[in-house]
């Protein structure tokens, strides 16, 4: 159910939603992978318009990550070079959750198309392809959807992926064709015929130039379909790139509406609000398929700052570990990359890996009762490594949180209120979880005001507040 009730109309505080702390940490949350505390105290220097504008332009304008050195390898340069192909996999997929941890707004973007155009690493087995399709999804994160359409169309990884380069004239397949309209860009039964997948699927034709693993694929006359094609009514003799442009020019009403459903389910509200989703596929129509104008009106917009809208999604895998690291600034340590790489693909989420073409499906999919208790023992985990590795990271950060408070009531409330996105309903919780804070310590050392976040002992108590904290229900939602 979605319960708000304001409009695209620019943020405005008022006494009822301020722009304070909560309000940067449910923009940082949902944009990216959370803000930690120098990155709240800026925000509150600038308006929330100004905030959510240069996380967004300063995300579109980074430069891309440098290129592994086998970013164009075939199978013969990774064998030559004793290079291991699948430890190749895994150094673009720790570079891509690094860099989450360190920014993170573009990498949720990226994140979000690589489960939107979704493709499989074990389909090809092969880094390079992977790194290339990655490549553009970063590239065009921010740029124009019939772009990003063309491009991650003809990558290495789709051709396998969708059988793209099995794609010939004398032998079509219809696979790729059909997934770009019912997946990609027009959504199940929404505009289109079986007879359209037909004609689309000769005009996808041609890409089939291959020569060794890992090596491009590219484009064939020979094998290329060039008879006329009829789709949407319209007939040509398209190739791919005009296939997708009769796309666009006759069911760019759908594509839009589509699209940004699926941006407003995937960063505001499961369920969508219809008169919302119109007008952002109004700008984006009004704006040739430019994306980064629709994030802007809606991320500066009054709809996505409303309470209503703050935890009312699921975290996935990916932001359960990313945002629990990046929030603390709780750092590296020993073997982060390997058990965190493995916990979220037990968790159901290997980056590089959806479950089928239609990508991870996402919010109250991720919590089953198996799942639910390996998110507990992951996130203990991590906890633990981050009090073993460095016993004052806890409590310098919590120093920093809260003042340096003596009252342990408070201490537990920061830093519930700074992990939860809508904070604990009863005051009895609170309660509860200071309980769990002060543990076996005697109460006349609270009382007199001895205990402080200086103690030896402050990293094991804030190490078992955190995990009372993960259990909460409230501790999954984002």
């Amino acid at each position: 159910m979605n319960c708000s009730t304001t409009g695209l109309q620019t943020f405005t505080p008022r006494t009822d939603n301020t722009w304070d702390a909560a309000a940067v940490r449910h923009l940082h949350r949902r944009l990216g992978y959370g803000a930690n505390l120098p990155e709240i105290a800026a925000a509150l220097e600038r308006s929330p318009e100004q905030e959510a504008t240069q996380l967004l332009e300063t995300a579109a304008a980074q430069p891309l990550p440098p290129a592994p050195r086998w970013a164009n390898w075939n199978e013969d340069r990774f064998l030559n070079a004793g290079q291991d192909a699948f430890a190749a996999y895994r150094e673009s997929m720790d570079q891509l959750l690094d860099l989450g941890i360190t920014y993170g707004v573009r990498e949720k973007i990226v994140f979000f198309w690589h489960d939107h155009f979704a493709t499989r690493y074990e389909t090809h087995n092969c880094p390079s392809y992977h790194h290339q399709y990655f490549d553009v999804l970063t590239r065009n994160a921010f740029g124009n959807f019939r772009t990003l359409v063309k491009e991650v169309t003809v990558t290495p990884a789709m051709l396998y992926f969708l059988n793209g380069f099995e794609n010939r004239r004398d032998k079509p397949n219809e696979n790729y064709a059909r997934e770009l309209f019912e997946l990609f860009t027009l959504g199940e039964n929404n505009g289109y015929t079986q007879e359209d997948i037909r004609e689309a699927s000769r005009a996808l034709t041609g890409w089939n130039g291959y020569t060794s693993y890992g090596g491009p694929i590219e484009w064939k006359d020979n094998s290329f379909d060039d008879g006329l094609k009829t789709v949407f009514g319209r007939t040509g003799s398209y190739d791919t790139n005009g296939l997708i442009d009769v796309l666009f020019e006759a069911r760019g009403a759908q594509i839009a509406d589509f699209v940004c459903r699926k941006l407003y389910r995937a960063f505001v509200n499961p369920t969508a609000d219809e008169a919302i989703v119109e007008a952002l596929a109004a700008t984006l129509l009004q704006h040739g398929f430019e994306l980064l104008p629709v994030m802007r009106q809606l991320f500066t917009s009054a709809h996505f700052f409303d309470r209503a809208n703050r935890g009312v999604l699921v975290k996935s895998p990916v932001e359960l570990m990313l945002s629990f690291l990046r929030q603390g600034e709780f750092g590296d340590f020993e073997n982060r990359r390997e058990w965190g790489f493995w916990g979220i693909a037990s968790l159901g989420q290997q980056p590089g890996e959806p479950p089928d073409v239609a990508g991870w499906p996402g919010n109250r999919a991720w919590i089953n009762s198996n799942r639910l208790t390996l998110r507990w023992e992951f996130l203990d985990g991590f906890g633990w490594a981050v009090h073993d590795n460095n016993q004052r990271t806890y409590p310098d950060w919590a120093i920093r949180l809260t003042g340096n408070s003596t009252d342990p009531a408070e201490v537990t409330r920061a830093i519930i209120d700074f992990f939860l996105p809508q904070g604990l309903s009863h005051e009895s919780a609170y309660q509860e979880a200071t309980a769990v804070l002060k543990g076996e310590i005697p109460e006349n050392y609270f009382a007199n005001g001895k205990w402080s976040l200086s103690w030896d002992s402050a990293s094991w108590q804030i190490y078992l507040l955190l995990r009372h904290l993960i259990r909460l229900p409230e501790f999954q939602l984002c």
